[in-house]
């Protein structure tokens, strides 16, 4: 059994707002589950749109299972103050497949490079913790290919190790879409391609 990490965390709907206040700015957080980059794009400009008075729409995001993507934007922010500590709570939480955006209206004080990031990194925070978190396995999906006659030598198998069948066709050629957890992928697949007329890929 291999120590390679097989789970992430993230959230599967958006956070409710957020409010964080400092002298007189007020930085709305938000953070929303996104997939693919063009994800990001509409929830920035639905934002703009809610918020169409704001100065500032600064934000980050992390996607792929293994937090394999990320960027981070200041949105005219001095550089590195805004971004960079929302994205720093992405790391903080442990989490992907995510977008936070921070919504600053100014309030006529200035607060300095390091109240600004105190300020993002807080609103980050606070969108986040107003989140709900989901641990969700990594899974690799394989496709099974046998005759019928196969079936109860397949069945058996997948009871014994508990299989999640994700798609079936039963006909006199069987096929069944199966997925595993990455750290049993390895074993799966090598049970059944040891096992007599079973075919088994990755999909």
């Amino acid at each position: 059994m291999t120590s390679e990490k097989d789970t992430y965390k993230t959230i599967t709907k958006a956070s409710p707002e957020t409010l964080f206040k400092d002298r007189g700015s007020k930085f709305y957080g938000y953070a929303f589950p996104v997939t693919a980059e063009d994800e990001v794009k509409v929830h920035l400009d639905d934002l703009r749109k809610k918020h169409y008075n704001a100065r500032h729409w600064c934000y980050a995001w992390q996607l792929g299972k293994g937090y394999e993507q990320y960027r981070a934007n200041d949105d005219g922010e001095p550089s590195n103050s805004a971004g960079m500590p929302i994205y720093g709570q992405l790391q903080s939480f442990d989490v992907t497949n995510i977008l936070v955006v921070v919504v600053r209206y100014f309030g006529g004080t200035k607060l300095g490079v390091g109240g600004l990031i105190q300020a993002y990194k807080t609103g980050a925070q606070l969108a986040l913790e107003a989140s709900v978190i989901h641990e969700k396995t990594i899974d690799v999906e394989f496709l099974l290919k046998f005759e019928y006659p196969e079936m109860n030598v397949v069945m058996r198998i997948v009871k014994d190790e508990a299989i999640n069948i994700t798609h079936q066709k039963m006909e006199l050629a069987c096929e069944f879409t199966i997925s595993i957890r990455k750290k049993d992928a390895e074993k799966i697949f090598s049970i059944f391609e040891n096992t007599y007329k079973v075919d088994i890929k990755k999909l």
